[in-house]
């Protein structure tokens, strides 16, 4: 029995120092667990993102419209004869320039067995001879243009305006006029005539500008193409259209404040190229993310890495 006792008490004791083993690992381990979880909290907080920066600033947006148009004179006269007949004459050319009540043609109104003198055909107008119908030997008759005079000093630009934009175009309205002759170079124009009506085949409004100042560089025929300015803003806070983010339909930007950066919501206003009009939700010179913004969220770490230039207060439609 006594044999049997001690075994017992053997028995027991080995069973307590397995329990306490198994106890002491079981801390170990959530001790261990608990440091890793700890250590990965505090890397989490400490992450900082590199991101680029503008000051938001005061200037002007001009919102547009581009169009095509096609430079011509706006005067334009057929020459016709009086008479019907032989061209006998013909005293002008292409580019030549004449006066009015100039004679530029003869036209022999002569029928076989009857002789008649010679009629004299007269520029109506003053100006440049642009494009000449017949030669000499032609048959003409009193329908038939023998050339055309242009008053080439005086030029327009004919556009077509599709009818959704119908209500965005008003007389007077400013242009700005681009030529694939001059690159980079802009010209001023002004609308002066709006057709009452639109084209049923086209659904198109035709709408004629003027320039702002003669330029003896723009030929009749060129093709211009045409920024119309539709809405001028002054004295707005503009920034770049990149610095807006927008998740689940809210739009904000994030505005840096010391080494972290504050989730600011926005109102925007218009939008032209590649900047945007803060109505409400920013000041003059504000310090927004303009790259690096993604993963941002409130209060996040940052690391300014770079600065861009605020954008210039004069709007340029270059």
């Amino acid at each position: 029995m006594k044999t049997v006792h001690s075994q017992n008490i053997r028995s027991l004791a080995a069973s307590i120092c397995v329990i306490a083993s198994v106890a002491v690992l079981i801390s170990c381990g959530k001790k261990d667990t608990d440091k890793n979880e700890s250590g990965a909290a505090e890397e989490v907080s400490q992450t900082t993102f590199a991101v680029s920066t503008i000051n938001a600033s005061r200037g002007e947006l001009k919102d547009y419209l581009e169009f095509g148009g096609d430079v011509s004179a706006k005067t334009n006269i057929e020459i016709l004869p009086d008479a019907a007949g032989r061209v006998v004459e013909l005293s002008v050319s292409v580019g030549s320039y004449v006066a009015k009540d100039q004679v530029v043609a003869l036209i022999d109104p002569s029928r076989p067995g009857m002789n008649y003198a010679q009629s004299p055909v007269k520029a109506p107008i003053s100006g440049t001879i642009t494009a000449v119908n017949v030669v000499v030997g032609s048959m003409v008759s009193q329908q038939v243009s023998l050339a055309r005079i242009s008053k080439t000093d005086s030029l327009q630009i004919t556009m077509n305006v599709p009818e959704r934009y119908v209500s965005k175009i008003r007389m007077h309205q400013n242009a700005l006029l681009r030529f694939d002759a001059y690159p980079g170079e802009l010209f001023e124009a002004v609308i002066s005539e709006i057709s009452p009506v639109l084209d049923q085949s086209s659904r198109t409004m035709a709408v004629k500008l003027v320039f702002s100042a003669p330029d003896p560089r723009i030929k009749a025929g060129m093709f211009a193409r045409v920024k119309l300015i539709t809405d001028t803003r002054t004295n707005i806070v503009i920034i770049p259209e990149s610095a807006v983010v927008t998740r689940f339909g809210e739009q904000f930007v994030f505005v840096v404040e010391g080494a972290t950066v504050r989730k600011q919501p926005i109102t925007p206003g218009i939008r032209v190229d590649d900047k945007i009009e803060i109505a409400q939700g920013l000041s003059e010179g504000d310090e927004v993310v303009v790259r690096g913004q993604t993963l941002l969220e409130d209060g996040a770490a940052v690391n300014v890495v770079a600065r861009l230039e605020p954008l210039s207060a004069l709007e340029s439609l270059r």
